[in-house]
């Protein structure tokens, strides 16, 4: 059986993403249906970038990604479904697989034709008329070339995401995610980090470098080699982001103690 994994930002309360649910399972019945996420910030496209980077390799080859994220919906952006690592991405072209094609090169690339979609296609619900029946198409292993056209992999949008940077021993980057704890995850890998390292960010500097929460007291910020494989800065039993009243793409710096 597929898997087809779903990302939006439709939220849970309105019955949208029940909708391209009920496609799906008409269309390709046999597939797992797995919820990524249905609570990103409407029209965050780089938040759902992340969150997509960081879980699509998570998933078996075979498996279906439909991503919608879609704030130009109806307009001039293309309806794509895209082949990386013997997975496809379905869903707007509009930078959402930025990260995942920062480690895997685009093996496929076709624009979806209308006539592939749900009748009539609405103008404002690609998600559920569009790029649910892509999904699902390649999901019951039907022949990609029936979507659309083929289209080049370098004419795919990309984000601008700033990159991690070396300098000496200083090492530079940002916060690249708040999590739902408040956590603040930068884009700092964690094998850059040095022994005994100190962080900057806002004002504050960070020196605990901690590998379990109970490791430091009640309100104390730390560090930690988070489970995504970067640097991520929290507080124990409490937010980070509120104590420190940071956002995404606040610069983080580290350098060794001392």
């Amino acid at each position: 059986m597929t898997a087809v994994t779903l990302l939006t930002d439709f939220g849970t309360r309105d019955g949208y993403a029940g909708e391209i649910k009920g496609v799906l399972a008409t269309r390709a019945p046999e597939a797992v249906l797995v919820d990524i996420a249905h609570d990103l910030s409407p029209g965050d496209v780089r938040g759902a970038a992340w969150v997509l980077g960081r879980t699509w390799t998570r998933f078996p080859a075979g498996t279906v990604h439909l991503a919608v994220v879609d704030p130009g919906v109806g307009g001039e952006r293309r309806p794509v479904a895209l082949r990386l690592a013997e997975r496809w991405f379905v869903g707007p072209d509009n930078g959402l697989i930025t990260l995942a094609r920062r480690s895997h090169a685009v093996a496929e690339a076709r624009q979806i034709d209308p006539s592939i979609g749900e009748h009539p296609v609405s103008d404002t619900f690609h998600g559920r008329d569009l790029f649910a029946p892509a999904a699902a198409h390649l999901a019951a292993g039907r022949t990609a070339s029936k979507l659309g056209p083929s289209i080049e992999s370098e004419s795919i949008v990309g984000l601008r995401v700033p990159r991690p940077a070396r300098d000496g021993e200083v090492l530079r980057g940002h916060v690249a995610h708040v999590d739902h704890f408040g956590n603040l995850i930068t884009n700092l890998p964690v094998e850059w980090l040095p022994p005994e390292p100190a962080a900057e960010l806002a004002g504050t500097t960070v020196t605990a470098l901690a590998a379990s929460y109970d490791a430091v007291t009640p309100g104390q910020l730390m560090m930690s080699r988070g489970s995504g494989g970067t640097m991520e800065i929290s507080m124990r039993d409490g937010r980070a982001c509120d104590l420190l009243e940071v956002e995404r793409d606040e610069p983080v710096m580290v350098r060794p103690a001392g």
